[in-house]
């Protein structure tokens, strides 16, 4: 419980930017709901970046619940609408079910914090029981395989590697081998910072799945994308451009804590139909958080 509620005290502070300058201000009132309320609730939806359509649909919905149970006040509203987000966010799936051989495949353009998510995503699974690999097939970044080393070695977890402008795939398959021979149970791959229009690059990720999919037939693949929350409404262009191209199955959503535009959580739910996994909510090494979609809410309203 005490684990839960620290994680939440992080949450919270992480949004304090979205939810201060934005949707706190809307709901800090005891008002009564008129017309004033939803205009003013809209904007600051829209400036959290939650995407116009979402914003239309959830309102319409706050608007029905309010009506159906005779809602007055703002307080009262805030609480509709948190049960109005969850049911929006929420994720249907089990993830990585535990005693099962995994792999995690990487990927997102530079800058996103890639690398620091795969380290705190090792850090993580170890603490909980899991026995991770590190598989550093970013062999086009300089320093890039350094970088995964100095994580692997603060989380405890082995790595493979090449030299710099070796073959991505050739890292993987090395890393599958390894990763056998030590019985481990999940291995996470880091991968190049795609850019979308470098379609060698998207032709390299199709073998690393093509060499994963050969090597370990049984392995449950997850393909996660990792995108920072201050770019908002870009971060979804992004990625369309993923999903078109290499079947993502979620998303990795960092820097939480230094942008007034969390909303962009719910758009990348609502506008990808993908689930967020993971989001970042601080520089700390257990600051990469497994997404629940109440938390969020609570945090965010």
């Amino acid at each position: 419980m005490e684990k839960k509620q620290g994680l939440f005290a992080k949450l919270r502070q992480g949004l304090q930017k979205t939810r201060d300058t934005l949707l706190g201000a809307v709901f800090g009132t005891d008002e009564i709901i008129n017309e004033d309320f939803y205009e003013a609730l809209e904007d600051a939806m829209i400036m959290a970046d939650m995407g116009y359509s979402t914003v239309e649909r959830l309102l319409e919905r706050l608007r029905s619940a309010a009506k159906t149970n005779k809602l007055r006040s703002r307080p009262e509203a805030r609480t509709a609408l948190i049960d109005i987000l969850v049911d929006y966010m929420k994720v249907e799936d089990d993830f990585l079910p535990a005693g099962n051989k995994d792999v995690l495949l990487i990927v997102g353009v530079n800058g996103v914090g890639k690398t620091t998510s795969i380290g705190k995503l090792a850090a993580y699974y170890k603490a909980n029981g899991r026995s991770p690999m590190l598989a550093a097939a970013d062999t086009f970044r300089a320093a890039a395989a350094e970088q995964l080393t100095v994580w692997a070695e603060r989380s405890g977890v082995p790595i493979i590697k090449h030299g710099e402008g070796a073959d991505p795939a050739a890292v993987v398959y090395d890393a599958i081998a390894s990763f056998k021979a030590r019985n481990l149970d999940l291995l996470i791959c880091d991968t190049a910072g795609r850019l979308h229009n470098k379609k060698n690059l998207m032709s390299e990720l199709s073998k690393m799945r093509r060499v994963i999919d050969k090597e370990m037939p049984d392995a449950n693949v997850e393909v996660l994308l990792v995108l920072d929350a201050t770019t908002g409404q870009n971060a979804i262009n992004q990625a369309k451009v993923f999903s078109e191209s290499c079947g993502l199955t979620g998303i990795i959503l960092t820097k939480l804590d230094g942008t007034a535009k969390g909303g962009v959580v719910v758009a990348v739910k609502a506008e990808l139909g993908l689930p967020v996994r993971f989001i970042g909510v601080g520089e700390g090494i257990d600051d990469l958080q497994p997404f629940d979609p109440h938390s969020f809410a609570e945090a965010l309203l």
